[in-house]
């Protein structure tokens, strides 16, 4: 074992610098695109094989354990390996640089929409970023099917969890729950390698504190806004239901989008379907956690609904709530929980919970894999209900023959000619853009 790999595995907060680990979080910020898949896939990149400030199995006992959370696990991931080398500043700033990012870009995007409408350039440059991230997402999963699935159980959970995520839609929590179980009753694989036993380094006392802490800056902001403006408002009725949608949304950003797409248009309709789902095409566009949406719906139902100021200022300060009540909840998750990950690695059976868990995750990533393929490849993909089954039918007609192309091209530039992801979602946008322009 290298030396990096031991302090790496020790935890050893001083072998980083925290400006130099700030400048990784921003550059996984902004290069964050693609929804939680590819996010994941990067931030492995650069936190594994290129900066090794986590070992393989740290990693991996981290997803596992933020696949288990409500609400995106992708920022959860990005916040606990910041905590790993800088305790709560670290977390603190890996979190939020991995969203304000896209927050940013999300929000202008939201006030173009909302004033303007679609915008054809926007619209031509996003098809680019959505054919390169397509490939991104393909060498995510191979990533991290061969780190993850190291036995013949292991593939076949992975198999199963697909199966009955895409084709019976079985609720996340129901496949991540059964995986568990399997995995703790057969007992640790033979060739795991037993861990050194790892103490847990907060009194429960601590963790009371933490949780109690973090509540209050997640609840009493929003308390404060329903108090001023009524608890009619629809500023308070967002702060609601985004603190809601964070507690009881387990299986990362696609579960949520579920959940809701249905309340927001059809129960409170502050948005109609054709706007959810252009915010749902801005999100998957643009860098930072597919659950951005949020700040989308936010603001436009603000801007739309909002009364007592300006319908922007309202926009702005719906887009402020959104966020507000999605990730405050995060941060409390994992502050509280990220001192015991370790701990649990080191039991046996815990441990070989959680690595039938991830295995388990491998298939949901490749549900999100095909399901976002589809939707981008395809104008119209139809859900059809065959028996037990839920099939996602494309019709071939509207097949993108831009898609294809561009995607074809990041892919030779990425797999083949190793380009950096910057750079393939550059070229691809800029090549998109072009098609547009010579009205092709």
């Amino acid at each position: 074992m290298t030396r990096t790999e031991t302090l790496a595995r020790q935890g050893d907060k001083e072998t980083v610098s925290f400006s130099e680990a700030l400048r990784e979080w921003g550059r996984v910020g902004v290069l964050s695109f693609g929804g939680p898949t590819a996010q994941i896939a990067l931030m492995h990149r650069v936190i594994v094989d290129e900066r090794k400030w986590l070992t393989e199995q740290q990693f991996l006992n981290a997803l596992g354990f933020c696949m288990l959370l409500p609400g995106p696990e992708a920022m959860q991931l990005a916040t606990y390996s910041g905590w790993r080398l800088h305790g709560l500043k670290g977390g603190l700033a890996a979190g939020l640089l991995f969203v304000l990012p896209g927050a940013f870009v999300v929000l202008a995007l939201a006030m173009i929409y909302a004033a303007f409408g679609n915008v054809p350039v926007v619209e031509a440059l996003f098809l680019g970023v959505k054919a390169a991230v397509l490939v991104i997402v393909i060498e995510a999963l191979l990533r991290i099917a061969r780190r993850a699935l190291k036995s013949l159980g292991h593939w076949l959970l992975a198999a199963l969890s697909f199966i009955a995520i895409f084709f019976l839609t079985l609720p996340f929590p129901l496949i991540v729950l059964l995986a568990g179980l399997y995995g703790f009753f057969r007992g640790a694989n033979d060739e795991d390698a037993s861990p050194q036993p790892a103490a847990i380094t907060v009194s429960p006392l601590q963790t009371v504190r933490t949780v109690i802490i973090w509540f209050a800056i997640w609840v009493v902001p929003l308390a404060m806004l329903a108090q001023a403006f009524g608890s009619d408002h629809v500023l308070a009725q967002l702060g609601w239901f985004f603190s809601k949608l964070a507690v009881v949304t387990f299986g990362g950003a696609y579960a949520v989008l579920a959940y809701m797409g249905q309340d927001v248009v059809l129960h409170h309709q502050w948005l109609d379907a054709g706007q959810m789902m252009d915010g749902l095409g801005l999100a998957e566009t643009t860098p930072g956690p597919l659950i951005l949406v949020t700040e989308f719906v936010g603001y436009v139902a603000a801007y739309l609904h909002g009364t007592g100021a300006p319908a922007a200022v309202m926009g702005l300060m719906g887009a402020l709530v959104a966020l507000w009540a999605t990730f405050a909840p995060c941060f409390l998750w994992i502050f509280a929980g990220a001192p015991y990950i370790e701990w649990i690695n080191a039991q046996p059976r815990l441990r070989a919970a959680l690595s039938a868990i991830t295995a388990a995750v491998v298939g949901v990533i490749l549900n999100l894999a095909v399901w976002f393929a589809l939707h981008v490849f395809f104008a119209k993909v139809e859900l059809v209900e065959a028996g037990l089954l839920d099939l996602w039918v494309p019709h071939l007609a509207t097949l993108d023959w831009r898609v294809v192309v561009l995607a074809g091209v990041s892919g030779y530039l990425l797999l083949l000619r190793h380009w950096g992801i910057a750079s393939v979602l550059g070229f691809s946008s800029a090549l998109a853009l072009a098609i547009s322009l010579i009205g092709m």
